[in-house]
């Protein structure tokens, strides 16, 4: 082979490894994490996990969730949120990945190429910032699920901020976030991911002396009506979900928190 031809075949073949040595250096440092997925987390507040429908509960370092084989994404993700969580780290994003945690298998990335959609991740990457660990966590498949772009940039993420804004009001919140999982629901990807019509998340301020709750039902379309036009009961997202979010919740306090509709200040 002329000289001429082999410094670029050698860059090329040089660039390759590194890209290689790369790929498999953060997959040998994710492994771990994922492969614990069936160990319980002190970090995720165990104690309010919601029920699961689909009976195959995932934990990961930073936060728990339910995933649904027949809709390819979690019907909920939960997590404590801390005022010490907060951080304007300005961190890389990561690849996505496949997470290897969920025993029925998750949906791939690939599903979302050219779909129309955005990744939308339900424990958002924002509120994972404060270490390397649960900011790429947060970048499992498991973790996602298809959302319009305008609604994902919108109304979404304005709901995102103001938990933050609230987490270091309070201190500390518990966070169920998930789309409304139902039959007849457009698919995309050849595994056939669901896209949801509605996206609910739950918030729960667990001080003793005045436990709150507050809960949002959005439709998925971008909307400029106030965060507080979205407001409904716990109760009313059980019913469309067949979810029991608080169930080890003393009864008493369940029933009188989660028929509660009153947006926070």
């Amino acid at each position: 082979m002329s000289r001429k031809y082999l410094y670029p075949l050698f860059m090329l073949i040089a660039v390759l490894l590194i890209y290689w040595a790369e790929r498999y250096l953060d997959q040998r440092e994710r492994q771990p994490l994922i492969e614990e997925g069936k160990i319980l987390k002190s970090t995720t507040h165990t104690t309010w996990l919601p029920s699961s429908t689909t009976g195959q509960i995932v934990h990961h370092e930073y936060y728990s969730l339910s995933y649904s084989e027949p809709h390819e994404q979690a019907e909920w993700v939960a997590y404590e949120l801390r005022r010490e969580h907060l951080s304007d780290e300005d961190r890389k994003r990561p690849y996505f990945e496949v997470d290897l945690a969920v025993p029925s298998g998750a949906a791939h990335w690939r599903n979302y190429k050219n779909s129309g959609y955005d990744r939308g991740h339900l424990c958002p990457a924002g509120d994972r910032r404060f270490s390397k660990e649960a900011y790429d966590e947060t970048f499992l498949t498991s973790n996602i699920s298809p959302q319009r772009n305008d609604f994902n940039a919108g109304i979404w993420n304005r709901l995102e901020i103001q938990t933050r804004r609230w987490a270091r009001k309070y201190k500390k919140l518990f966070v169920v976030t998930g789309g409304v999982l139902t039959g007849g629901l457009e698919e995309i990807g050849e595994e056939g991911v669901d896209v949801p019509e509605q996206y609910y998340k739950i918030i729960l301020n667990p001080q003793e002396s005045n436990p709150r709750m507050v809960a949002f039902l959005i439709d998925h379309q971008e909307s400029n009506q106030p965060l507080s036009a979205f407001v409904v009961s716990v109760d009313e997202i059980e019913e469309l979900t067949g979810i029991d979010f608080f169930a080890q919740m003393d009864d008493d306090l369940e029933q009188q928190l989660e028929r509660s509709s009153t947006y926070w200040k």
